[in-house]
């Protein structure tokens, strides 16, 4: 199996982000889906992180991946611009009174128009609302170069830094990284 070095940065913050932060487009719609099918779930994850190697949801047993779905304290939520899927999220409450922003991204085609910003302030606010101590995020260098950035700005401190061997499907081990 290829794998690369990469680092994986780590953040959270410990109060919600000050202001909302308006749709940039009136048909922009934020779905929850309650206990979605692998296949569809697949889809999202396949959708988002085709270009930045995610993996780990793919290689889990669906069954595996499907408690997790159906679990109450993880919800997926799915952004939409004019009825077409744009991006999803999902929010892990399991551990503790901390909430994980587990995954987060758009699909590429609708990358670059202010939708990251107001859906992950979006989901902050949800995150929020629902009273933790603190709120969790992590990316990588293989990650779009505007995560980072994004969280920084959202509001999120980094906290820990690791470098690990990462899988990557074949051909994806000689990808740039910014």
């Amino acid at each position: 199996m290829p794998y690369i070095r990469t680092k994986t940065t780590y953040l959270e913050m410990f109060v919600p982000p000050g202001t909302e932060v308006a749709p940039p487009r009136a048909d922009v719609r934020i779905e929850s889906v309650a206990c979605p099918s692998t296949v569809f779930y697949q889809e999202l994850y396949r959708s988002v992180g085709g270009d930045y190697c995610w993996v780990d949801r793919l290689m889990m047993p669906d069954e595996e991946l499907q408690s997790i779905l159906n679990d109450e304290r993880v919800s997926v939520h799915v952004l939409r611009v004019a009825g077409e899927p744009a991006g999803y999220s999902e929010l892990d409450c399991r551990v503790g009174n901390d909430i994980e922003l587990a995954y987060f991204g758009l699909f590429p085609t609708f990358i670059g128009q202010g939708l990251g910003k107001f859906f992950l302030h979006w989901m902050l606010h949800t995150a929020w609302s629902l009273g933790p101590t603190r709120v969790w995020v992590h990316t990588c260098d293989l990650d779009h170069p505007a995560a980072l950035p994004t969280y920084l700005k959202a509001g999120f401190q980094i906290y820990d830094e690791t470098v690990v061997a990462q899988y990557v499907p074949d051909g994806r081990n000689e990808r740039k990284r910014s």
